[in-house]
């Protein structure tokens, strides 16, 4: 399943669904910046908060450029300023042209990767160290600040990867994982099974004190002289291989708690729980999760109890490890569609242990409360149970987001754009109105403060 997303059920509205959702900008979002990728970029990450002002902050961003070849691919280290909730003005937000870059989104490094990067992944105890997948066996380890800015043209030399992990026998593509507790590092490939590393491995301060670290690659930041022989990266052996899946590994994620608890997806349909520390075989294995491939997976990180999976049947399932079957079967707490094509990505809010989004082929980022699967606002028809917003700001497949845990409701996305809306990507940062999310009683009682202000607005 190496394409991330071909046309998703043929949406032949997909451009009047755009101009309605851009219409309704100024209602439905405190903050929202568009920014125009002349390539693709298939994956990104919040990196580390660098400022923080009175009306904004500046934080890093980690996304890609996936070429045609043309110019090398590259991973791309961006400054983002991110305005802070209820500063932006309403009428300004939606005032953006498609084509342009964002002003909030200023390119700070590029290094040149060794084939197109297909995901990253920041390591929580030094946002500063990121993994990326390419086209593969190997995962590579990059200290971004070390690393020296390149200019990407044709025929430039590749950046030399700080740390080279290995272990997979056949190309790692998509999945990948870091650990919350330790710096280990998870991934999941063609050769079906899972593959588990700890920095700590490499005799070096990589992980955790990159301040004193220099990276083999950058030379003090020099370019390298000509006659230099540039040397290997050094290269770590896994910790651990696990088998288990009969097809593609295709996404991977520690339990939060733990480095030697995890669990993996794969195009076999199975979600499969291991832990390292009882051997190298399935602890469960939950066959049929899905009815077709599984593309992602997320644990939640506040409510150990909750995993998620998306999947190529366009569902989102919600399993409870304390019950993960029911016949031999997967047996979920609940399966929510609203989705139209197959699900890429699925990730928890780090802030809200019941929200948690959804992306797809679709176009369509999802925002969900499993605590309002019960509740109905309106006709039981007209909402799927537990949707609390849609954004759809995309005209094409979302393949990655990633939630802000310095600005828990701040989420950034990526499209990967056909040539029916311009190619290259699309990125967004936004933040839906906290009157959405916000309990009930809450919003209501703010409303009745201003209600005597709204009436004489509105009226005549």
């Amino acid at each position: 399943m190496k394409e991330r997303g071909g046309k998703g059920g043929g949406q032949p509205s997909v451009n009047e669904r755009y101009t309605q959702w851009k219409s309704l900008v100024p209602i439905l979002y405190d903050w929202l910046a568009n920014h125009n990728l002349v390539w693709p970029s298939l994956s990104c990450r919040w990196g580390p908060l660098l400022e923080q002002a009175t009306y904004k902050n500046r934080q890093r961003l980690y996304l890609s450029e996936q070429t045609d070849g043309s110019v090398p691919n590259t991973l791309v280290i961006a400054n983002c300023e991110i305005v802070k909730p209820r500063v932006a003005a309403a009428e300004h937000i939606a005032q953006f042209n498609e084509e342009a870059r964002s002003p909030f989104v200023k390119k700070f490094k590029t290094i040149i990767h060794p084939g197109e990067v297909n995901r990253i992944r920041e390591l929580p105890q030094n946002s500063k160290i990121v993994a990326t997948h390419t086209d593969s066996p190997d995962v590579l380890i990059w200290d971004v600040e070390a690393q020296p800015n390149r200019h990407a043209v044709l025929g430039a030399t590749e950046s030399r990867p700080d740390l080279i992990l290995t272990g997979h026998q056949e190309d790692a593509e998509f999945a990948l994982a870091m650990c919350q507790s330790e710096p280990f590092v998870l991934s999941g490939g063609k050769d079906k099974s899972v593959v588990l590393w700890s920095i700590h491995d490499h005799i070096s301060t990589l992980a955790t004190d990159s301040g004193a670290t220099k990276s083999p690659g950058s030379n003090g930041g020099k370019s390298p002289k000509a006659d230099e022989k540039p040397t290997e990266s050094p290269k770590i052996q896994a910790r651990g291989i696990f088998q288990g899946h009969e097809d593609t590994v295709e996404d991977v994620q520690f339990c939060p708690s733990s480095a030697q608890e995890f669990c993996s997806v794969g195009d076999d349909s199975c979600l499969i729980l291991w832990d390292a520390r009882t051997g190298s075989s399935p602890v469960v294995k939950v066959e049929k999760a899905h009815n077709a491939d599984l593309h992602c997976v997320d644990w939640n990180p506040i409510d150990e109890n909750f995993i998620l999976t998306g999947s190529a049947d366009n569902t989102v399932r919600l399993f409870d490890r304390r019950n993960l079957t029911s016949n031999g079967v997967g047996s979920p707490v609940h399966i929510f569609t609203n989705h139209n094509a197959a699900v890429l990505c699925v990730q928890w809010s780090p802030d809200k242990s019941s929200i948690f989004g959804s992306s797809a082929e679709d176009g369509v980022l999802n925002i969900w409360d499993h605590n309002k699967i019960g509740e109905r606002s309106g006709p039981a028809s007209k909402f799927a149970p537990g949707l609390l917003f849609r954004h759809s700001g995309h005209r094409d497949k979302v393949v990655d987001f990633h939630w802000n845990s310095h600005d828990p409701w701040t989420i950034v996305s990526v499209s990967d754009d056909g040539e029916s809306t311009g190619g290259g990507g699309t990125l967004q940062i936004w933040r839906m109105i906290d009157l959405i999310h916000r309990p009930q009683e809450e919003v209501i009682n703010e409303l009745e403060k201003f209600k005597s202000h709204i009436l004489t607005c509105s009226s005549p």
